[in-house]
C-alpha cells in the first residue's frame, strides 16, 4: 500500500514541477530571450517559441495524465466470474 502512496506523492510533486516550469516559460526572462529581431522561415522567434512551446506543454500534460491514469487503474479483472467455482 505504501508503494501506491509514494508514487501518488511523486506524481503530485511532478504536477507542481510542471506548473512551475510553465510559469517560468511564460515569464519575463524567457520572453525576453526569444523577443529578438530574428526570423526562422519568416516567423519571428517569439511567435515560434509560443507556437512550439504551447503544443509541447500540452503534449507533456497529455502524456503525464495518460501515465497517471494507467497507474491508478487496478489490475485487470480475470474473466470467469467471482472465482467461487
Amino acid at each position: 500500500m505504501t508503494g501506491g502512496q509514494s508514487s501518488s506523492s511523486q506524481f503530485k510533486e511532478a504536477w507542481v514541477i510542471f506548473f512551475i516550469l510553465g510559469i517560468i516559460m511564460i515569464n519575463y526572462p524567457f520572453i525576453h530571450i526569444f523577443n529578438k529581431d530574428i526570423t526562422l522561415f519568416g516567423i519571428p522567434l517569439l511567435v515560434l517559441y509560443f507556437l512550439l512551446g504551447w503544443p509541447l506543454s500540452i503534449l507533456v500534460i497529455y502524456l503525464f495524465t495518460r501515465r497517471v491514469s494507467n497507474l491508478t487503474k487496478g489490475p485487470p479483472e480475470t474473466a470467469g466470474g467471482s472465482g467461487d467455482e
